[in-house]
């Protein structure tokens, strides 16, 4: 992707006093001379920040500016290591709802709506992100947070709320409890915003069928902002990304070089306006492509890809290399699965065992052949063949957070 000369003009801006405000920038970029960079191809030989070099500067090493600024922090779940404390400024506050705001207009969404949030508050960024969009554009926040399914659906009838706002994990417990309680005709739903876990074609398919909404993928990182640097549109052809407040890359995830637009490989971003813990070409391990060409909605903002995953949530089996966004695409190619799924791998007389559970609503027969279709399709796609187990609907875990979905029990 091109950087326009807004962009570059918004990095030198940084870069001109960055070392001076940052000691951990003036560490990374020791010898390096950033105040003099001055076009794209000179920004491309920047090394990458990576998540471990944030790891490192727990607690409040990634601050640039003075304490004083500082309204707010948010953090990582910190569940793989030390957790990743990100200072925001006042205005790193405000210029994330602003992102907000423009994800829910996208969605259609408008100050007459009202929008039932369901993501967990707290250190993370979901919940009060979703809460400060919705603030920002003037709609009514219900803001209940995960769990008690009950009171959510209660007040989603009592409320009246029309748009949901979850993980696909949540929206689709949701969903099989509106129909198993016939609140169907009960509720005033009309759109989702979804995000925080990446999810296949047959989940987005139940949720919307089954809640009678119109679901949009959103996008963000707790690193950068949180949720809510993009968005899909009504064309669902990628999601635009609010490219006024970050620049986008995608690289080889192997090489580090930058792929050209429409190649699939790791998006890599940098924040040109935020203060409290600006970003210099972050890895995010999230595998996409930047899609070329206008959107046929007339957005003008680019856009990425759906994921297909990240770098580091493949699993090697029998020599393939797996995603789960592969996973996804056999089952929605098997017919008779539903959109729940897991895949367990373990050693059994060292010889590794890959076993994949779907939910289906077929018995005895029909069953069977389903199982012999997925194993054969996952071969033709994946290039090796599971233990393929079709099992009755709902006996799979759900979840109001994310959704384990692979278990390696190997290591």
């Amino acid at each position: 992707m091109k950087m326009t000369q807004e962009q570059l003009d918004l990095i030198k801006k940084q870069f001109a006093t960055l070392k001076d405000r940052s000691p951990f920038y003036a560490k990374k970029f020791e010898g390096i001379d950033i105040a003099s960079i001055d076009s794209q191809e000179e920004f491309e030989k920047l090394p990458f920040s990576e998540k471990n070099d944030l790891r490192e500067a727990y607690p409040l090493g990634l601050m640039a500016v003075p304490e004083e600024q500082i309204v707010r922090i948010h953090s990582s779940s910190g569940t793989t290591g030390t957790p990743v404390v990100i200072p925001y400024t006042q205005k790193d506050v405000d210029d994330w709802a602003i992102q907000f705001a423009r994800c829910y207009e996208m969605a259609g969404i408008t100050n007459k709506d009202r929008i039932q949030i369901t993501p967990g508050y707290g250190l993370w960024t979901a919940g009060i992100g979703f809460q400060l969009g919705c603030e920002r554009l003037g709609a009514m926040a219900i803001p209940m947070g995960p769990g008690n399914t009950d009171k959510q659906l209660q007040m989603m009838q009592d409320l009246k709320s029309t748009v949901i706002t979850a993980t696909s994990s949540y929206a689709i417990l949701l969903a099989e409890e509106v129909q198993k309680r016939g609140l169907r005709d009960k509720i005033f739903l009309k759109k989702g915003v979804i995000g925080s876990e990446r999810w296949g074609e047959k989940t987005r398919q139940r949720i919307q069928d089954e809640l009678g909404i119109q679901i949009y993928d959103i996008y963000g990182l707790t690193e950068i902002y949180g949720p809510g640097i993009g968005i899909s549109c009504d064309e669902h052809s990628g999601m635009h990304m609010w490219t006024d407040y970050v620049y986008m890359e995608v690289i080889d995830p192997k090489t580090g070089k930058v792929l050209p637009d429409g190649e699939t490989g790791e998006l890599v971003l940098t924040t040109l306006q935020k203060e409290g813990a600006p970003l210099i070409r972050y890895r995010t391990h999230d595998i996409t492509s930047i899609v070329p060409g206008d959107c046929p909605c007339g957005c003008k903002y680019p856009r990425i890809a759906t994921l297909t995953g990240r770098t580091d949530d493949m699993v090697k089996v029998k020599g393939c290399n797996i995603f789960p966004a592969q996973i996804e695409e056999v089952i929605k190619m098997t017919e008779g699965t539903s959109s729940e799924y897991q895949v367990m791998i373990e050693t059994i007389s060292g010889k590794d065992i890959l076993t994949v559970l779907f939910e289906t609503p077929l018995e005895g027969k029909e069953k069977a052949k389903a199982e012999k279709e997925l194993a054969a399709i996952f071969k033709a796609k994946i290039g090796c063949t599971p233990d393929a187990k079709g099992v009755p609907m709902g006996e799979l875990p759900r979840s109001e957070k994310k959704t384990k979905r692979i278990f390696d029990s190997r290591y």
